[in-house]
Order: C-alpha cells, then sequence, then structure tokens
C-alpha cells in the first residue's frame, strides 16, 4: 500500500530532486499551475475531466465514478508503463489529494511500482507557499540593480547567474520584461506559478550571504512583488547602471528581437500612443511599419520611458549606493562584480 507525504517533510528533503512530484492532473490544470519541477502524467485529459465533472453534478457521484474507470481502465496499460520507466523516487499529487492521486497511487502499488501520495494535494502546496512567502525571513544582504530601460540590467544579471551568482530573476520568474511590449513572444506566468518559482529560489539561495534582483516596480505584467522583496528592496545596496543612449538602443533591439513579433509590437504601441507627443507618436509609428526598429526604440525611450523612469525614481527615497557608468552592458556586468565582491569582503572582515 502506499505511504502519504506531508508538504512539510518534502520541503525538508535536503535534496528534493530525489523525489520527483509527478502531478496527475489535467494538462491544463498542470499549465495553469504546478510545483516546479514536477511531471505532467495525467489520469484523465481535460475532455474527460470535464466529462466526469458533468456526470457528477448532472447526474451522480456513482455515474462520475464508474465513467471515470471506464476511462482509467482502457488506458490503464500505456499509464503504468510511463511511470515504471521513472527510475526515481515517486510521489503523485492531484488538486487536494483526493480520488485521482488516491487511485493512482494504489494501482502503481498493485504493480509494485513504490509511489508516496502527497498528502493535501497541490492545494495544500499552495497554502504552504503562501505562509513561506508571509513568514520568511530574508537575512542575506541585497544588491538592488536600478538603471533606465535598455541598461542591459536582465542580461548582466543573467549572466551572473549562469556563473552561480543568487540572482533572483523577477522578470524571468514572471515570464513578462515589465513594459508595455513585455509579454511579447514570451509565456507570462500567473500569481502562483511566480510565488512558487520564488520561493523555490529563495530555498536554494538560503545558505547565500547575499541576493541580487533587479528594482522592478511593485507589478510585473499580471503579477505582484510580494512584501517579502519589497521589503529587502527598501533597504538593500543600491546599484545605478548608465549606459550611452545608443548602447542601450542596441540592447533593447537584441533582447526584444522586434522583427520576430513586428505586428504584436505594432499593436501594443497603440497602448501607449497617446501619451507621447502627437508628432513623436507619429514618427515611431512611421518606423515601426518601415521596420527601422533601432530608430523607433531611440525615439520610444527619449520621449517616454526615460521621463517615466526619472518620474517613479523619484518616488523613492533609495540613495543609489554605487554608480556605474559603462560603454556596455557587458562592462557594466564586470564593474558590477568587482562592486559586490569588494563590499562583501570589507563585509566579511567586519565581521
Amino acid at each position: 500500500m502506499f505511504q502519504d507525504i506531508t508538504i512539510e517533510e518534502w520541503a525538508a528533503l535536503r535534496d528534493r530532486k530525489e523525489l520527483l512530484l509527478i502531478d496527475v492532473r489535467s494538462p491544463s490544470e498542470y499549465r495553469d499551475s504546478t510545483i516546479p519541477g514536477s511531471l505532467n502524467i495525467p489520469l484523465f485529459d481535460d475532455q474527460e475531466r470535464a466529462e466526469i465533472g458533468t456526470l457528477y453534478k448532472q447526474a451522480s457521484v456513482q455515474a462520475a465514478k464508474e465513467r471515470g474507470l471506464e476511462i482509467v481502465s482502457a488506458k490503464l496499460p500505456a499509464f503504468i508503463k510511463e511511470f515504471s520507466g521513472i527510475p526515481q523516487k515517486k510521489s503523485v499529487f492531484c488538486w487536494r489529494g483526493g480520488m485521482r492521486s488516491k487511485t493512482t497511487a494504489t494501482v502503481l502499488s498493485l504493480m509494485g511500482i513504490n509511489a508516496y501520495r502527497l498528502n493535501g494535494g497541490y492545494r495544500a502546496y499552495r497554502q504552504w507557499v503562501v505562509e513561506q512567502l508571509d513568514t520568511m525571513q530574508l537575512n542575506q544582504h541585497c544588491f538592488v540593480i536600478h538603471g533606465n530601460t535598455g541598461s542591459g540590467k536582465t542580461a548582466i544579471l543573467r549572466k551572473l547567474k549562469q556563473q552561480g551568482q543568487p540572482v533572483l530573476d523577477l522578470e524571468g520568474l514572471a515570464g513578462h520584461r515589465g513594459s508595455i511590449f513585455g509579454e511579447i513572444g514570451l509565456k507570462a506566468h500567473n500569481q502562483k506559478t511566480f510565488d512558487s518559482l520564488l520561493v523555490d529560489d529563495l530555498f536554494n539561495y538560503s545558505g547565500d550571504a547575499y541576493l541580487l534582483f533587479e528594482a522592478e516596480s511593485r507589478r510585473i505584467g499580471k503579477i505582484t512583488l510580494p512584501d517579502l522583496i519589497v521589503g529587502k528592496r527598501a533597504d538593500g545596496h543600491h546599484i545605478l547602471i548608465e549606459l550611452p543612449l545608443e548602447a542601450r538602443v542596441r540592447q533593447i533591439v537584441e533582447d526584444y528581437k522586434p522583427w520576430e513579433h513586428a505586428d504584436a509590437y505594432r499593436h501594443a504601441f497603440q497602448q501607449i500612443k497617446l501619451k507621447i507627443h502627437t508628432p513623436v507618436a507619429a514618427e515611431i509609428e512611421a518606423c515601426l511599419t518601415r521596420e527601422q526598429y533601432a530608430a523607433a526604440v531611440e525615439l520610444l525611450l527619449v520621449y517616454y520611458y526615460d521621463p517615466m523612469y526619472s518620474h517613479s525614481a523619484g518616488r523613492h527615497d533609495e540613495p543609489y549606493t554605487s554608480i556605474i557608468q559603462a560603454s556596455s552592458a557587458e562592462d557594466a556586468g564586470i564593474e558590477l562584480e568587482g562592486i559586490i565582491n569588494e563590499f562583501m569582503s570589507v563585509h566579511a572582515l567586519r565581521k
């Protein structure tokens, strides 16, 4: 017979990769939000789940169970084969640790495949994530990176993350670049997915002496930053990156690749068009139509994003501890590493 494992027991595992979580909910439920790192092996597909749900509501619980059994019976050999091909320890979960995960764990047990069931399912996990964001203490020193649009902040932080630095890539976790054009070409995440990924990163970095993240606004696309991050921003080490306008234009064109989604960018521009002086807006629109993207970006920076950033920066009382003036994002990244290393060296000596 299978065993239950609690969210707390799973969270306490030294290396969670030793226990693979398998989400047996439908594909659409999995796409909406799941536990990071989990694999989707659905007991029912979306259409089957809808059919059973209709029977449950309009006919009877028994009718729904009988139809569910009929569907599962037909796909059972392939279902079992998929699980048997997974060598590591497994734990299955559904929405609230109910019939789907119980059925899966029971059948696997009968076939000699050991699998835990995550007690409480995804609902219990979501409650745990919310609790962590409400109660977690971040004791690391925080380096908060500022800079006008196009200063290469995200590119710099992602390179540092690849090198093993403790970086919270907030835009990456949100699936959004934070501007009116920020969702184009990306899959924007909802709040549940963002929170889960953030908590995962925070646990991974719990033993580090510091964290790095960008000075984002409270909202990034569809998500809202938790008080935990907003509070750490306030008492962080604030670093401003300044690049020449032409370098920022190059960085934006490189990051956004506007030619890949030209229609989407032209459509998104309509949402801010009325906020820009009419002749300038007309010129930006003409540049986008002619695919003169660098010219359009430069006008957007000078007449829209830079004034907006200056206004936003003026609302915060966070003085810049360091200012990096560089000719490129790459040079700025090297200087940023030097600032962090020097600060942490002095900080360690004072201890």
